[in-house]
């Protein structure tokens, strides 16, 4: 297919999909090369959300586990997403995509606080818009923030880039049996407790009908391939 079968589009990206070949924090060349995806899916015409993690920096639970208070170490976690959405913010930018990262705790002098209005306008005006600092409330996951940010924006699908080609009944890295479903309802992700999105983020799209497609980030295109509508990955809906 030569056009995009999404209009408008939730991206949600982990943190240490920035890692690269870094063991920790945010590799240059690796988020050049998620920009350039993103830049390309937008000159498609398709409007794109943003929503990244933390784990590059720092995960809640795990230094939560590890003896801080779990909402200190969630506000942690938030302010990582807001250093890992100005770094795509900055490469995005390198190539003349207009970006906006809009953060769900005020941090005015570095990002616009998140106002949906104002982001949907945004989006229909062309930009990139990132949505940082998770949800703004400790206990709630990255996931969850980009099921609510797009059902917020009424995002068509919510795409989850991994490193893996989508969703398996066992960890395809430890089971070489593992089998991969190409499509699977929302029900069974929570049934057999796949690893796909936390149940929060799986009920919240599921109450509200949003499709997610979970696919294969490090594949070169395969952002751009999904949106055109070939069958990569797998599509988690009713």
């Amino acid at each position: 297919m030569s056009a995009p079968v999404f209009r408008r589009i939730l991206l949600k990206l982990s943190g240490e999909a920035l890692i690269g070949t870094q063991g920790f924090g945010i590799d240059p060349a690796m988020a050049a090369r998620i920009a350039g995806e993103v830049d390309e899916v937008r000159k498609l015409g398709v409007q794109i959300g943003i929503v990244v993690g933390g784990g590059n920096f720092i995960r809640g639970v795990a230094a939560s586990e590890s003896g801080i208070d779990r909402v200190v170490a969630d506000q942690m976690g938030m302010l990582a997403t807001v250093i890992n959405g100005l770094a795509l913010q900055d490469a995005l930018e390198k190539l003349g995509c207009h970006t906006r990262v809009t953060t769900a705790i005020e941090i005015r002098e570095v990002a616009e606080p998140f106002i949906r209005r104002r982001s949907v306008r945004h989006l229909e005006k062309g930009r990139v818009v990132i949505f940082a600092a998770g949800t703004g409330s400790p206990y709630f996951s990255t996931d969850t923030a980009a099921a609510l940010r797009a059902i917020e924006i009424k995002a068509d699908v919510i795409l989850k880039a991994t490193k893996v080609d989508g969703v398996y009944d066992a960890d395809p890295q430890k089971v070489s049996e593992a089998k991969m479903f190409s499509r699977i309802n929302y029900l069974d992700v929570l049934s057999r407790r796949l690893k796909v999105m936390d149940t929060t983020a799986i009920s919240m799209c599921m109450d509200n009908s949003v499709q997610i497609i979970i696919f294969n980030l490090n594949v070169p295109g395969n952002l751009k391939r999904v949106v055109l509508g070939e069958k990569i990955g797998s599509l988690v809906s009713r």
